[in-house]
C-alpha cells in the first residue's frame, strides 16, 4: 500500500468488516488531479455489483480547481476494476442477507494508481457498537492503569 489519501472511520463504526478487497478504479484526468490532492470524501460512498459489474457509488471527489466546461461530475458512479472471478466471489457473499460492500479507505499504489479497499461487511446494530464502545473503554482504563502501575504510582 502506498500514500492513503482517504479514510472511511465511520465504515468500521457502523459496520463488522468480515473480508477484505483491493480494487482499482476507473477515473478521468480531472478526477485523478483531485485524488492526488486529496479532496475525496468516502463518507457515504458504498459499492454494489449490477450486470456483472461493479461499481463505486456516492464518493465525493472534488471538482478540480484547473478544470475547464469538461471537469467531472463530483458525484458520479465509478466502475471499479476488478476480475470476473472477484467481481463473482464478492455477487455471492453480497447476497447474503444483510452484507454489503463498503469501501474503507482510497490509496494511490507504489506505481501512482488509484486503488480501493473494500469491505465486505454486515451492519452493526445499536447494542453492537454500545458493547465495542465499553469493551474499548475497558481495554483503555486496564492499560492506563497497568501504566500507572509500571511507573510507579
Amino acid at each position: 500500500m502506498g500514500e492513503t489519501i482517504a479514510v472511511n472511520r465511520k465504515a468500521r463504526h457502523d459496520f463488522k468488516v468480515e473480508d477484505t478487497l483491493e480494487a482499482g478504479i476507473a477515473l478521468t484526468g480531472t478526477e485523478i488531479k483531485s485524488v492526488r490532492k486529496g479532496d475525496v470524501n468516502l463518507q457515504d460512498a458504498f459499492a454494489r455489483i449490477e450486470h456483472g459489474e461493479a461499481w463505486l457509488i456516492g464518493m465525493h471527489v472534488a471538482p478540480w480547481a484547473g478544470g475547464n466546461r469538461y471537469n467531472h461530475e463530483p458525484r458520479r458512479e465509478r466502475k471499479l476494476l476488478l476480475h470476473r472471478t472477484q467481481i463473482d466471489q464478492l455477487l455471492g457473499k453480497t447476497q447474503t442477507k444483510g452484507m454489503t460492500l463498503v469501501p474503507l479507505s482510497l490509496y494511490l499504489n507504489d506505481k501512482g494508481k488509484a486503488k480501493i479497499q473494500l469491505g465486505v461487511a454486515r451492519g452493526k446494530q445499536g447494542h453492537d457498537r454500545r458493547r465495542d464502545i465499553a469493551a474499548r473503554d475497558a481495554r483503555r482504563d486496564m492499560e492506563r492503569e497497568i501504566a500507572d502501575a509500571t511507573r510507579g504510582r
